[in-house]
């Protein structure tokens, strides 16, 4: 099965931002997660970064074309107000899993929110970065 992990804004900063909250483990190590999960379900997961709405979106639209069977999405901030990257996962017809680190339903009012959650199969939250492994054993049916 080919995956795609999608992570948002601020993302790329993991060990350093409010620590607290998302942990002291840094950007690296959950790409080396993700990336031993692929060789352990033997599957191709390919992982994208970006700060930028405009950059998600057109990774989502690309992965119309390129045979990605299932999508793994973490828009960070944008979860909760972008109704442009929520319309382009609505254009996509596979498995969807929305990821977050933190317990969004135990934080601020704003983060409560997700725009993007009902074009999604599933929402994770509160796992902390193992969460993006329970996403993919929820693609590969194996939850």
């Amino acid at each position: 099965m080919k995956l795609l992990v999608i992570n948002g804004p601020n993302l790329n900063f993991l060990g350093i931002r409010e620590k607290s909250v998302y942990g002291t483990r840094d950007y690296q190590a959950l790409l080396d997660m993700i990336r031993d999960k692929a060789k352990e379900t033997n599957q191709e997961i390919q992982v994208f970064q970006s700060n930028h709405e405009g950059a998600i979106i057109d990774r989502i639209q690309e992965a119309y074309f390129d045979g990605t069977e299932g999508i793994i999405i973490n828009p960070g901030a944008y979860t909760h107000y972008s109704y442009a990257i929520r319309d382009a996962l609505a254009s996509i017809t596979v498995p969807k899993v929305e990821v977050h680190i933190s317990d969004i339903t135990a934080r601020e009012e704003f983060r409560k929110v997700s725009v993007t959650a009902p074009v999604c199969d599933k929402q994770i939250y509160g796992m902390g970065l193992e969460g993006y492994l329970a996403a993919v054993d929820f693609l590969l049916g194996r939850e």
